[in-house]
């Protein structure tokens, strides 16, 4: 019984320990970079002992491509939750394409263009980053299908949904050396609407968000 009664604060534990260092990997990313993210200084940031850091995450791979999966997956969670609060009907759209926009200039963005420099010329980090890129992409793409609650089945639906999650990652690297954020919102504004006439059944209302989705 004692056994059992210290293993679970002890995988806490090891949990909280984990969470700090996939907090702490993101913010020296944006912070430093790729060239200055080293694993100790991860691992000062966060508060964690070397030897802790490299028991949860071996080698700065490891460590990174974990930290951008886990944050991915908070960052879903997030903007689905966000979204909850957006209005049905046409201003759906408009509501969703901000949120997206900010999820493609915000930290996390920041952090995973570090990466893509750095894996084009570091062999484990692209072998690492390929496959996991792959699975945040399709993510991505199946979360804005859902927040937008339109039918992949209708054609030109998916790529009207892709070409959009295309223009945010562009204008999030046009956002990465100084502020575009005025020329981002005048081009939005026109693809929202461009969007809501791409997405709307031929002969309906042009209401993103109230197709049923699949």
């Amino acid at each position: 019984m004692p056994a059992a009664s210290t293993r679970v604060p002890q995988q806490e534990r090891s949990r909280a320990t984990q969470a700090r260092l996939l907090e702490a990997t993101v913010e020296c990313l944006v912070e430093y970079g790729w060239s200055g993210t080293t694993t100790t200084v991860v691992a000062a940031r966060a508060g964690v002992s070397r030897g802790a850091q490299l028991h949860h995450y071996p080698t700065k791979a490891a460590l990174v491509t974990a930290a951008v999966t886990h944050l991915t997956e908070r960052r879903a969670v997030e903007l689905r939750t966000e979204a909850e609060a957006l209005p049905a009907g046409p201003r759906r759209l408009d509501g969703v394409i901000d949120l997206l926009a900010a999820a493609f200039t915000g930290p996390l963005f920041v952090a995973a263009l570090e990466l893509w420099v750095a894996a084009r010329t570091d062999t484990e980090l692209r072998d690492a980053l390929v496959p996991l890129e792959a699975r945040v992409g399709r993510e991505m793409h199946r979360l804005t299908v859902e927040l937008l609650g339109v039918d992949e089945r209708r054609p030109g639906v998916r790529e009207a949904v892709q070409a959009t999650l295309d223009l945010l990652r562009g204008l999030g690297v046009a956002n990465l050396l100084s502020d575009d954020s005025v020329r981002r919102t005048a081009l939005l504004h026109t693809w929202k609407r461009q969007l809501a006439t791409l997405l709307t059944p031929d002969g309906g209302p042009s209401t993103p968000g109230s197709a049923r989705p699949h």
